[in-house]
């Protein structure tokens, strides 16, 4: 009976645990806090994607959020690679956070005297403009996320005098902001996902998308152009495509794709059933809500009753009807 309690007492903390990039103040936390269902849960804030991923496929969280798009810099490689490589990984939906920047320091320090930045790698290919603008001479230092950038400006043995961290870090660590909205580009956005395991596809919105990871079969001349068509030839829009490095061999890519679309609508499933037929691998990764909420946009001649009626039309044909029914 003891063992059934604990094996009970598990699968309840494990549905009640959600993973994100911590520390408390990332922009993942933001797009966390977006969740409903993640209200009152147990956060475990995380390193790295693949340890937020991690807890998912053993069971330590229901689900992690991670960025996998951002407006300035483009697709995030470590998730779409980690999603590509890992099985049994849905994602649930999709959370859009506006993304600024401060530069901040230990109290007393001036922007003059600052020669080395910390700053994870995305934020700091988003600031490089001002930085270049203001700290000319400057040195980066990549941290793992932009909260553990700033907080490693108070460890003993730091070596930076400055780091990029999100407004609001001062609630969080005892900091000076030396400049605020030092970002390229005042309308960036970054697009996280909520990736759970193995879960059911929720219901068609009218306003989703559909995110799947394909590769070609050979490098032949029109191989990509032959694997657009089977979504161009059903009327059905690509939101993202990039291409990866498989990594068995020099010229060998997969393509992570997002499309305007559910799984549940017909011209979507006739044109994945074309891409399964014509790639080697296709992972599906997901049909979910848009965060914009934005409804697809459909041309009748690709709306579903309109396959309905052409596979009725074919099995009138095979089963003998009427011409003309």
């Amino acid at each position: 009976m003891s063992g059934l309690r604990l094996e009970s007492m598990s699968a309840s903390s494990q549905s009640d645990s959600y993973s994100y990039l911590g520390p408390a103040g990332t922009f993942t936390e933001s797009a966390l806090k977006q969740v409903p269902d993640a209200a009152g849960k147990n956060w475990r804030p995380v390193s790295n994607v693949g340890e937020a991923l991690d807890d998912v496929v053993s069971g330590r969280s229901y689900a992690a959020m991670i960025a996998i798009e951002n407006s300035v810099e483009g697709g995030v490689s470590a998730t779409q690679d980690a999603l590509a490589s890992i099985p049994g990984l849905r994602i649930i939906g999709e959370y859009l956070v506006p993304v600024s920047f401060v530069l901040v320091a230990r109290p007393g320090t001036k922007l003059s005297a600052v020669r080395v930045v910390y700053a994870h790698p995305v934020a700091y290919a988003q600031c490089h403009k001002w930085l270049e603008q203001q700290l000319p001479n400057h040195e980066h230092l990549p941290a793992t996320s932009n909260v553990s950038a700033a907080a490693e400006l108070l460890s003993e043995d730091s070596i930076a005098d400055a780091a990029i961290a999100p407004p609001g870090i001062t609630a969080h660590h005892p900091l000076e902001v030396l400049a605020e909205d030092i970002g390229d580009n005042p309308n960036a956005v970054t697009r996280f996902v909520l990736v759970g395991k193995n879960v059911p596809v929720p219901p068609a919105t009218g306003a989703d998308k559909t995110s799947i990871i394909a590769e070609l079969p050979t490098d032949a001349p029109g191989a990509l152009l032959e694997m657009l068509e089977q979504f161009a030839t059903r009327g059905v829009n690509l939101c993202l495509i990039q291409s990866r490095p498989i990594g068995d061999m020099l010229g060998r890519y997969r393509f992570v794709i997002d499309l305007e679309g559910h799984v549940l609508d017909e011209r979507v499933a006739d044109a994945l059933l074309g891409l399964k037929r014509f790639s080697p691998k296709v992972i599906f990764l997901g049909s979910y809500p848009r965060a914009d909420k934005v409804p697809t946009q459909i041309r009748n001649r690709y709306a579903n009753d309109i396959f309905v009626e052409a596979r009725d039309w074919l099995r009138g044909l095979i089963s003998g009807e009427p011409a003309g029914l």
